[in-house]
C-alpha cells in the first residue's frame, strides 16, 4: 500500500467532523491493508492512530524542520517509510548524526509535499487528522466483525490500541477474548473528567452519594507490577522508568504480597512532607539519581492472584488499605457532606497539592477510558500575557499561525518569556490570528514569525514551575487559550513579578 493512500484518508477524516465518516474512511483504508496482510495492517493501524510502531527515531521538529525538494508523484510504500524509521531508531555512537540526516534525505526526497506534510507532522506528535485511538477501534471492529467493547477491553488491557488491532487480524475474537490483566504487562490507565468545582464533580462522579475524595499529587503517575522480586514501573504512557526509581522498587518490594499491581504517583517531598517543584520529580523519569521520590498509590488492580479490575471501588480501597502502609497511600476522604468535601479540598491546596479527584465507590476500574466515575477538581489560574511570536502549524494546521509565544510585562522594559501554547484555539480563531499576527509581524526566523508585542491573550494554566529554559526563571504547564483581549493593551498585561508572586504562593 502507498503511503498516498495513508495521506489520502488522514486528509479525509480531519475533513469531516462526522464521527460515522470518519470510522467509515478509517476502516475502507484498513480492508485494503488487510488484503496485502496482517503485517502491513499492523503498520497503518499506528499511522492512522498519527504514531510510528517506533517509540524512539531520534528526530524530532529541528531534524524535519529543512527538507529536499518533494518528488511529484507518490512513491512510497507504507512498508518501506515502516523500515525507514526502523533504521532509523537503530542508530547511535559516532556518525550516527550525519547518517540520520543522509536518512531523512532520502526517505523525505522520495515523498510528495502532502507525504512530507504529513510525515513532518507524525514524527513532531503533531498530527492533527481527528483519528484518535477509539475511532480506530470502532474501525477494527467494523473489519474484523468482532464487537466493539471486545476491541476496546482489549486494546485497554494490553495497553495499546496496536496490539489489540493486531491480535484481532492475526487470531480474531478468540485471540481477542484471551487478553486479561497481567502481572508485568502495563495496562491503560483510568483518566479522570473535570469538573469545576467539587459540588459539581460529588453530582458527577455519584449523583450525590458516598464518594471518595482523592488528593491529586502533583508528581509521576505511575503503574507498578511485582512478580516475586521482578517489579516494574511504568509512567502513564507506559514508558519503562524502572532502573531511574529505585526507592519505589524497594518500597514495592517490601509490600506483604509476591504478585501485585499498583496504581499511583511519586513526588519529591521537602523535610516537611510538602511537596517539592513538579520539575524536581519530572526530572527523575530522565536519570536514576538525584531527588529523592516516594510512591503514594490509591488503586490496586492485582494482589497474589485476585485480579480487582472489575471490583467496585470501595473493595479495592480495602485491599489497597491492608496492603500498603499510609504512609504510602495518597490522602483520602470517604464523605457524602458537600462541606466537609470542600473543607478537604482547602486543606488539600493548603498542603501544597494541586486538587482533589472524587470517585465513585461503586465503579470498576476502567483501564483506558475517561469517564464520570473520577472527576478531577483543580483550581485555574489566568493570567493576560502578550503573544511574541507564532509558529506556523502543521497537520490540520497547515497554513495556520498556531503555537503562540506568550510573554510576561517587565516593569523594567520590554517582556520576558513564560512558554508557548497551541491548545483551546477553534478553528475560527486560527484563522483570526494568522491575520491578526501577520499584521504585526516584525521579521521571521525559519517557521517562526517573530512580532510586535501589542496582542494581549488571557491565558488559562494548572500551575507554574522553575524553568532554566526562560529568562523569568518560570514556565506555565498545561497553558491554553481562553481568549483574546482586544480591550488591553501590552501595557495592561500581567507582570513578571505578579507571576513569580502566584509562585512564592
Amino acid at each position: 500500500m502507498l503511503l498516498a493512500d495513508v495521506v489520502a484518508t488522514s486528509r479525509t477524516v480531519a475533513a469531516t467532523r462526522s464521527r460515522k465518516e470518519k470510522v467509515t474512511a478509517l476502516a475502507q483504508l484498513l480492508r485494503r491493508a488487510m488484503g496485502a496482510g496482517p503485517d502491513e495492517a499492523e503498520i497503518v493501524v499506528s499511522y492512522l492512530g498519527g504514531t510510528l510502531r517506533q517509540r524512539r527515531t531520534g528526530l524530532g521538529w529541528r531534524g524535519v524542520s529543512t527538507l529536499p525538494p518533494p518528488a511529484a508523484e507518490p512513491s512510497l510504500t507504507v512498508a518501506e517509510v515502516d523500515q525507514a524509521f526502523e533504521a532509523l531508531s537503530r542508530l547511535s555512537g559516532a556518525g550516527s548524526q550525519a547518517a540520520r540526516r543522509e536518512a531523512v534525505e532520502s526517505l523525505f526526497g522520495r515523498a510528495t509535499a502532502e507525504e512530507q506534510a504529513w510525515l513532518q507532522g507524525v514524527v513532531t506528535g503533531n498530527l492533527r487528522q481527528g483519528a484518535l485511538d477509539a475511532l480506530v477501534q470502532e474501525a477494527v471492529a467494523e473489519v474484523t466483525a468482532i464487537p466493539l467493547r471486545d476491541v476496546r477491553r482489549a486494546a485497554m488491557l494490553s495497553g495499546s490500541t496496536l496490539t489489540a488491532a493486531v491480535t484481532a487480524f492475526h487470531g480474531g475474537q478468540g485471540a481477542l477474548a484471551t487478553v486479561g490483566l497481567e502481572v508485568g504487562r502495563p495496562i491503560l490507565p483510568m483518566l479522570a473528567s473535570s469538573a469545576p468545582d467539587i459540588e459539581a464533580a460529588l453530582a458527577k462522579a455519584a449523583g450525590g452519594g458516598p464518594v471518595a475524595v482523592d488528593a491529586k499529587l502533583d508528581g509521576i503517575r505511575i503503574q507498578v507490577h511485582r512478580d516475586g522480586d521482578d517489579v516494574l514501573v511504568v509512567t502513564r504512557s507506559l514508558d519503562d522508568i524502572t532502573a531511574r526509581l529505585p526507592e519505589v522498587v524497594e518500597v514495592v518490594r517490601g509490600l506483604p504480597a509476591q504478585r501485585l499491581v499498583l496504581d499511583g504517583e511519586a513526588l519529591a517531598l521537602d523535610e516537611d512532607g510538602r511537596p517539592r517543584p513538579f520539575q524536581e520529580t519530572a526530572s527523575r523519569t530522565a536519570q536514576a539519581s538525584g531527588t529523592v521520590v516516594t510512591p503514594h498509590f490509591f488503586d490496586v488492580l492485582h494482589v497474589d492472584g485476585r485480579d480487582l479490575l472489575d471490583s467496585p471501588g470501595h473493595e479495592r480501597m480495602a485491599v489497597l488499605d491492608e496492603l500498603v502502609p499510609q504512609s504510602w497511600r495518597v490522602g483520602r476522604l470517604v464523605t457524602d457532606d458537600p462541606v466537609r468535601a470542600a473543607d478537604y479540598v482547602r486543606e488539600t491546596l493548603a498542603a501544597g497539592h494541586e486538587g482533589v479527584v472524587v470517585k465513585d465507590l461503586a465503579a470498576p476500574y476502567e483501564a483506558g477510558r475517561r469517564g464520570s466515575a473520577w472527576v478531577k477538581v483543580k483550581p485555574v489560574h489566568t493570567f493576560d500575557l502578550v503573544v511574541l511570536a507564532v509558529e506556523w502549524g502543521s497537520g490540520r494546521r497547515q497554513g495556520f499561525l498556531s503555537n503562540i509565544h506568550l510573554g510576561a510585562r517587565d516593569p523594567e522594559g520590554g517582556f520576558v518569556m513564560l512558554g508557548k501554547t497551541f491548545k483551546g484555539m477553534t478553528d475560527q480563531m486560527l484563522a483570526w490570528q494568522t491575520e491578526r499576527f501577520l499584521s504585526l509581524e516584525a521579521r521571521r526566523e525559519g517557521h517562526v514569525v517573530h512580532l510586535r508585542p501589542e496582542q494581549v491573550v488571557e491565558i488559562a494554566f494548572d500551575g507554574l514551575q522553575r524553568s532554566s529554559r526562560y529568562p523569568g526563571g518560570v514556565a506555565l504547564r498545561f497553558a491554553r487559550v481562553v481568549r483574546y483581549r482586544d480591550d488591553k493593551t501590552a501595557a495592561d498585561a500581567d507582570t513578571l513579578e505578579d507571576v513569580l508572586r502566584l509562585a512564592r504562593s
